[in-house]
């Protein structure tokens, strides 16, 4: 596991951190606990324990560098919330220390920090006060924040009421107006609807600019999108820290492992492969102003996971009419071909692939499932086959594509990825019209008029 870097101007520094909590298996144990030690220390005796000790930390250590955005990744119980909570100081450390240096402001769990008898107005009121703002700072930014919400008249209701999006309008709204240097945000986005969570998005984006971001989430594209690097939680213990993508990456396949059990086992290929693609050489690049690209094969370099079950040869894609050097314009009808071998016998197999930019967001892809649910195919051990998928090639900007493949043998609900490989194929577009958006669409016209 690679080592937590220490930084010279460091926001937050965490050393040696510990959380136990003293479980009692009756209400009677803790009515002992509480009363019989102190007597058996009394008469001098050695007192006794009737409680079990439940670590939900134990000695994580890592420096976050002022500035830095750094994605903590783990199941449920791994102890992320708890992490959160004790760096916000809303938990006592059992061991060990924290230290932060600016205003620290806290998006948690659905719930925290609000007072459900209280209106709106007034957790607002009192929320900034605890983070330091005084009665006339919050007047004055009480508008904006009532904007950002956009609740409407609930802000006047007890938040009793308020629905779980509602809720974390609220929340985020005040931690968004808050001065804060370091920002915490653990998985209450997730319950936002589609437009509140581009709008904090965008204050994020933003806020990445000037402060210091801690970042939970299950969803790794965000992960490896918004974050640089990132630590993976298991038992209360740091697993793995490093880049962001290196560690989704793992995690992933680890999540996977537990999934399928004893039905297959997932073995890392290529670990120590590059972490960047390798950029398409100078010679191929194509000078003019059209949105033109080149594709170039990265199996060399590519890693995942594999169980033995099937493996994927290569993947390349040509265009349909032909065409020179393997050069492609946006918008033109493109072949993406996948060749595999089953190892082992396959009932129904299932070829796919995603392209993704160079922060991971998956832009787009398909599976055979479509075809395989109207055509059953079985591939028997040792035979080569083969993945066609014929589409029209979106429109992208300057920039290197990853193309994920994987082979897998089962339905839509249940399967087993037998094979499954990151950057098996890079896109390299070197020059584009694309300027708006991730991907781009062929205008047929853009004109101007005054209207009568």
């Amino acid at each position: 596991m690679d080592q937590p870097t220490e930084h010279a101007d460091p926001a937050i520094r965490v050393v040696n951190l510990s959380k136990y909590y003293q479980i009692y298996d009756t209400p009677r144990d803790r009515l002992k606990q509480f009363v019989l030690p102190r007597l058996r220390r009394a008469f001098g005796r050695k007192p006794m324990c009737f409680y079990r000790e439940f670590w939900a930390l134990r000695e994580v250590a890592f420096t976050v560098a002022r500035g830095e955005t750094l994605g903590i990744v783990g199941r449920n119980g791994s102890g992320k919330s708890t992490l959160l909570q004790l760096i916000c100081g809303t938990l006592a450390a059992s061991a060990g220390a924290i230290e932060t240096r600016g205003r620290v402001a806290a998006l948690l769990e659905l719930g925290a920090g609000f007072n459900p008898e209280f209106t709106g107005r007034e957790n607002v009121y009192m929320a900034a006060s605890l983070y330091g703002l005084s009665r006339p700072e919050i007047n004055a930014r009480f508008a904006a924040i009532a904007a950002f919400a956009d609740i409407g008249d609930f802000i006047e209701q007890p938040v009793k009421m308020y629905s779980s999006g509602m809720y974390v309008r609220l929340a985020f709204a005040v931690i968004a107006h808050v001065d804060a240097d370091i920002l915490v945000i653990d998985e209450a986005l997730s319950v936002g609807d589609a437009l509140f969570t581009q709008k904090c998005m965008r204050f994020i984006r933003q806020f990445q600019k000037r402060g210091t971001l801690l970042f939970v989430s299950h969803d790794m594209s965000s992960v490896i999108n918004l974050c640089r690097s990132a630590i993976w939680l298991e038992e209360g213990r740091i697993r793995d820290v490093g880049p962001a993508k290196k560690v989704a990456d793992e995690y992933l396949r680890h999540t996977l492992q537990e999934l399928y059990g004893d039905a297959a086992s997932l073995e890392a290929t290529n670990a120590g492969a590059d972490e960047h693609p390798p950029a398409v050489p100078k010679d191929n690049e194509v000078l003019d102003y059209h949105v033109e690209g080149v594709a170039a094969d990265n199996m060399h370099a590519a890693s995942g996971w594999q169980t033995g079950g099937a493996q994927i040869l290569g993947v390349r894609m040509e265009p349909l009419a032909g065409g020179q050097g393997g050069v492609f314009l946006g918008g033109e009808k493109v072949r993406m071909l996948i060749r595999a071998r089953a190892r082992q016998p396959l009932r129904r197999p299932i070829l796919g692939f995603l392209v993704r930019d160079r922060l991971g967001q998956d832009l787009f892809g398909e599976n055979t499932l479509p075809f395989t649910d109207l055509h059953p195919t079985e591939i028997a051990a040792g035979q080569d086959f083969e993945g066609e998928f014929v589409f029209r090639l979106p429109m992208l900007p300057n920039g290197q594509y990853a193309v994920m493949a994987s082979v897998a043998d089962g339905d839509l609900h249940h399967h087993i990825q037998h094979h499954w490989l990151h950057d098996a194929m890079i896109i390299n577009i070197s020059s584009s019209r694309v300027r708006w958006g991730l991907v781009g669409v062929p205008f047929e016209r853009v004109s101007l008029r005054s209207a009568v």
